[in-house]
């Protein structure tokens, strides 16, 4: 195996994407650092969600190649995990099912699997809520329900889109907090779809630009020195400001 494989969970090799005669993505290759946050930013369109679901393996590249930790992905598989949007809970489970039930579809018996759904539900912060169902949430604790099922299966990769764009300023703040340390302490591989680039600063240890359609790489960020400070000091930063601007100078050319 190469060094390139051991130091990257996610390979994307010159990736091509085609929905008829629509090319979304064109000759496209990015590193995903393992043990590290990548967030693909760009303006909307550009195929930020079209490369999460083609490194899930829900859509087949038309050319080019995905690799995860140096095999070839070809379809959905346990070394990945997914967060969507808008949750994507079952409303007749309550919050222990949905977070156990990728463990349970791998086989894994019910004392076992509840009591790894039910540390990672303290974990996002919603112990006390194991036996409500969904429609008894909010929004913001149906998605930490939908974190805490990426994170039961203890994939080493986990995708996510715009996890935290249903959900109002507060929550999100906190939810970034909350990813910071879980990144911190879980040592997964994060890919992470956002439209802030305040977000996408404050939980990256990489930002990966994507021009506009047909997408590629244009600029690959790399917050440096504040991402080691205490979480509520980095937004005061004057690098974390002036990066900021930089990726908003980058980006303005491409807003309609």
């Amino acid at each position: 195996m190469s060094n390139d494989q051991i130091e990257n969970a996610v390979t994307v090799k010159n990736v091509y994407k085609n929905y008829g005669d629509v090319e979304a993505l064109r000759d496209l290759s990015l590193e995903f650092p393992k043990g590290q946050l990548t967030s693909l930013l760009g303006p909307s369109g550009c195929g930020k969600t079209t490369l999460l679901k083609i490194i899930a393996g829900l859509l087949p590249a038309t050319q080019g190649e995905v690799l995860v930790n140096g095999q070839p992905v070809n379809k959905p598989g346990p070394d990945r995990a997914f967060v969507f949007q808008d949750f994507a809970l079952m409303p007749w489970a309550s919050v222990i099912r949905n977070v156990a039930f990728g463990l349970e579809l791998r086989g894994v018996n019910k004392s076992e699997r509840e009591s790894i759904a039910t540390k990672y539900i303290k974990d996002v912060g919603l112990t006390g809520f194991e036996h409500s169902f969904p429609h008894e949430l909010s929004g913001g604790m149906r998605q930490r329900v939908g974190l805490a099922r990426a994170l039961s299966v203890d994939s080493p990769v986990l995708l996510m889109d715009e996890p935290f764009s249903a959900v109002d300023e507060q929550t999100r703040r906190k939810f970034q907090e909350d990813l910071l340390n879980l990144v911190k302490n879980e040592n997964k591989t994060f890919i992470f779809v956002t439209h802030s680039i305040e977000e996408a600063v404050y939980v990256s240890d990489q930002v990966a630009l994507l021009l506009p359609r047909p997408s590629r790489v244009s600029e690959i960020i790399k917050p440096s020195s504040f991402k080691n400070k205490d979480i509520n000091s980095i937004r005061k930063d004057s690098e974390y400001l002036d990066t900021v601007e930089r990726i908003w100078k980058s980006l303005r050319s491409y807003v309609e």
